[in-house]
């Protein structure tokens, strides 16, 4: 495990590197993604308008982007601790309402299709394809964003939380097209049947599948977002094997949990709600205490691993402390906008993303569990924080100082309503102002 210098240094000028390949460079990959995900939105977009009609397919639209927004701010506040770049957010939602979907629709109606022409029972073969085709269709394709984000944004994809948030943001793409689908059919019912408000098939949809339980398809993916996050943090070139184990325990887990929720519905007239208070609310709650503890352990990590490089003149002697407080670096944000403008509040933003990302490097380091490439990567996270010192270290100063427990103090409080103040038990005793009187015996009134 690399160490720190005594005291900082700027980083040595290196040589320029060997020039890549065409189909290495970044414009190229970034290109050929944008046009892969654009033409299956494309195809995407075709396939559920031919399903729903150019009418159901815009209700379906407008009701199905209502719970999007929460359930993006929800994994966003779980990230804020370490950050990652809005493009592997987008990349996830576009990959999960996108390419995901359209695999998941495709492979969907042509097992189905296949299975009904093998059994002859079409009623058979939507039920197998529900609870067997579909949960393992639909997560493995989920799971593919989380699978190119681990093995080429290493950098971004440190452990659990970062895996929860890839997975949860790519199942909500996937949800909203799927919700798009769902609820243009019960509208295109509707209009059939010429039911209206509560008592509609539109209605009913969306309380099932936007009120009740929004949460579900990220739920189902969280699971293995987890293992691969736990994978991350075995990042030590040991036990390749037991590594590789846990993103296909947590797939495993994914299918399962989907494949019950799918399967409810052909449990009796009360399975859905048997299924959904007795499996799916608990788990619900249990994971959204598993990432709620996780990002507290983030913040101890920071607290515990960023002092050693103050010590040695990376940081201030306060940065730590405020950087272990969510509230702090708030703070350290907003006085860095209201003095500077927001491109200051951006590099206290970015300092604050990459002193947070030292701290669990150093973390794995003490543990073992760093890379080869331990000490490249401490030294350009230390650039990183060097280039914005200037701007962010006073604004981290204020937020520590604004956050700073109140000085203890030497009087206690209770000592104002007497007529004399109570002296501190520890002070030195005050010297007598007079001396004692010698003990006279009074006189015999019997003595002659």
């Amino acid at each position: 495990m690399a160490t720190c210098p005594p005291y900082p240094t700027h980083p040595p000028h290196t040589t320029c590197p060997r020039r890549p390949h065409w189909w290495q460079r970044t414009w190229v990959r970034y290109g050929a993604l944008s046009t892969l995900l654009a033409l299956s939105g494309l195809v995407i977009l075709a396939l559920v308008r031919e399903q729903t009609g150019t009418e159901g397919f815009l209700v379906g639209l407008g009701l199905a982007v209502f719970p999007v927004p929460l359930l993006i701010a929800a994994f966003r506040w779980l990230d804020r601790v370490d950050p990652g770049p809005w493009r592997n957010l987008l990349f996830s939602f576009a990959w999960g309402a996108c390419a995901a979907a359209l695999i998941a629709i495709v492979a969907n109606s042509f097992a189905t299709r296949w299975i009904a022409t093998a059994t002859a029972d079409p009623a058979s073969a939507d039920t197998l394809g529900a609870t067997v085709i579909a949960p393992v269709v639909e997560e493995s394709a989920k799971a593919a964003a989380v699978l190119l984000l681990f093995l080429f944004r290493r950098k971004n994809f440190t452990g659990i939380v970062d895996g929860v948030v890839i997975a949860g943001v790519t199942a909500t793409g996937f949800a909203f097209t799927e919700n798009i689908l769902y609820l243009g059919t019960a509208f295109g019912t509707d209009q059939l049947t010429g039911d209206r408000g509560v008592a509609s098939v539109t209605a009913a949809t969306f309380f099932v599948r936007v009120v009740m339980s929004p949460f579900a398809h990220p739920l189902f993916t969280v699971l293995t977002g987890i293992g691969f996050g736990i994978a991350a943090l075995r990042a030590d070139g040991r036990h390749p094997v037991r590594r590789a184990l846990l993103p296909a325990s947590g797939l495993l887990l994914a299918m399962g949990m989907h494949a019950l929720w799918n399967g409810s519905a052909a449990l009796g007239e009360y399975g859905f709600f048997a299924v959904y208070g007795a499996f799916m609310v608990p788990a619900f709650g249990l994971l959204t205490w598993l990432a709620i503890w996780t990002r507290q352990r983030e913040l101890a990590t920071v607290r515990a691993e960023l002092p050693v490089y103050a010590v040695a003149g990376w940081l201030a002697p306060a940065e730590p402390f405020a950087l272990a407080s969510m509230r702090a670096r708030r703070i350290a944000r907003r006085h860095a906008r209201r003095h500077a403008g927001k491109p200051a509040a951006r590099a206290v933003a970015e300092y604050e993303a990459y002193a947070t990302s030292l701290a669990f490097l150093r973390q794995r380091g003490t543990r073992g569990r760093a890379g080869a490439d331990y000490v490249v990567r401490e030294r350009e996270l230390l650039t990183e924080l060097w280039r914005r010192r200037e701007v962010a270290r006073p604004a981290l100063d204020h937020a520590a100082r604004a956050t700073a427990p109140p000085a203890p103090r030497t009087v206690p409080p209770w000592a104002a309503y007497g007529a004399h103040p109570i002296p501190h038990p520890y002070a030195p005793h005050p010297p007598y102002a007079y001396a004692y009187a010698p003990y006279v015996p009074p006189p015999n009134p019997y003595r002659s």
